[in-house]
């Protein structure tokens, strides 16, 4: 009886972006849960809708009556089947009727009740004792594409992940020193730049990408060569962005130069040789599964190379890229799938086939922790969070509480 579900209340907030978005609240007999769905700006088109044709307002209108009249009185303990019955209220295949972050925000806020209930925090609720490691933080450093301004780089972020750090504080604050050098760097380049970020904490420069590669590699060996915390430079490449259909090439504009599908493999390919690329997300278009396999099969021994739009967190879709040899890692994110049960059923799925999950924040964020826990539960050995802004630093300061609670932590194994 502890966790049977008395009340689910919905209300609209805002997102890091000043848009709106949906928090659910659970409560049950003994328990409370509260969490809210993030937003992406560079979105897949097999992702879920968001939203109903109404937006927020519908979801709060109307849809709240529906999901509390079918899930109070349930076990929130029983999130499968509430995660079912999610679906059936919504009777479609990609939640257009309530929306993939109504259902996220809610799934998510019943396993937290649940948790609640038990008095568990709720990576150790859902993964259960075995849970001992940390992620590692993936941080953006700069944001160019649809997450900067029209004279910032065309690739969407270059990243950084302290792959030497021997805990989550001394991974969070190398990160951070990454991110001081490199705004020092861009300061020194370009004397009128004013400290402007992009939407996930990363500056936001007037650079090309090339001077944007330079600086973040040069920053990375600095802060690796000082601390003695090796530092691994990566890209989220977002190439679905570049991407004319019409032309079949990838169009990058404040480059100037346009590149046939053989020759966008053949260059990310010398930037992950080049540049000794940890990891490189979404270097190919959503819908090429072939080009992808072809840039996996070129690198993927040196560096992860991931798939975020490719997959959209779907356990049917990432199961094509398997037989295809698509990609050696992916992106989760829960609101693109819509519930908690789908993306354990795709991170299992991954793990079955040594795919390497990245659970991953989304550019229109909030200060909902819940996907450190995730990450920590699933056992998913890295994290995309951004390296600073309160909304970022709330899932990495997340990180710092649950490590304290950890038997004999130790950072994942990658």
């Amino acid at each position: 009886m502890d966790s049977v579900i008395e009340d689910v209340r919905l209300r609209k907030i805002i997102d890091s972006r000043g848009n709106p978005t949906v928090e659910a609240d659970v409560l049950t007999w003994n328990g409370f849960g509260r969490a809210a769905a993030p937003s992406g700006a560079s979105t897949g088109i097999n992702e879920v809708a968001s939203f109903p044709d109404g937006g927020v307002d519908q979801v709060i209108e109307d849809v709240e009556d529906l999901i509390s009249s079918e899930i109070i009185g349930m076990e929130a303990e029983d999130l499968r089947e509430i995660d079912n019955v999610l679906h059936e209220i919504d009777g479609t295949d990609n939640f257009s009727t309530i929306g993939g972050n109504t259902a996220v925000a809610v799934s998510m806020a019943t396993a937290k009740a649940a948790a609640s209930s038990y008095n568990l925090p709720l990576y150790k609720f859902l993964g259960g004792i075995m849970p001992t490691s940390i992620p590692f933080p993936l941080g953006n450093m700069i944001n160019g594409g649809a997450h900067a301004g029209t004279n910032a780089p065309d690739i969407q972020e270059f990243l950084v992940i302290p792959v030497g750090a021997s805990n989550i504080t001394e991974a969070i604050t190398t990160n951070i020193n990454v991110h001081r050098r490199i705004k020092a760097k861009i300061q020194e380049k370009d004397k009128t730049f004013t400290g402007g970020k992009g939407d996930e904490g990363g500056w936001a420069p007037n650079l090309t990408n090339e001077e944007a590669l330079e600086i973040q590699t040069s920053s990375c060996e600095e802060i690796t060569d000082e601390t003695g915390v090796l530092v691994r430079p990566g890209l989220d490449v977002a190439s679905s962005e570049f991407w004319n259909e019409e032309e079949q090439k990838y169009v990058y504009e404040r480059e100037g130069t346009s590149r046939t599908v053989e020759e966008q493999i053949d260059y990310i390919a010398d930037l992950i040789d080049t540049y000794k690329f940890f990891y490189v997300e979404d270097p190919i278009q959503e819908n090429d599964f072939e080009a992808f396999a072809e840039l996996t099969s070129k690198s993927g021994k040196d560096c992860l190379i991931c798939g975020d739009d490719l997959f959209v967190t779907n356990a049917d879709i990432l199961a094509k890229g398997i037989e295809a040899h698509a990609g050696n890692s992916l992106i989760i994110k829960p609101n693109q799938i819509g519930t908690l049960t789908d993306t354990y059923n795709t991170i299992k799925l991954a793990k079955a086939n040594k795919y390497v999950p990245v659970v991953s924040h989304r550019s229109g964020e909030t200060t909902d922790e819940t996907i450190a826990h995730l990450a920590v539960a699933f056992n998913a050995p890295v994290i995309k969070t951004g390296a600073a802004g309160g909304e970022r630093i709330a899932k990495l300061n997340e990180l710092v509480r649950i490590e304290e609670e950890l038997v004999n932590p130790k950072m994942a194994d990658l």
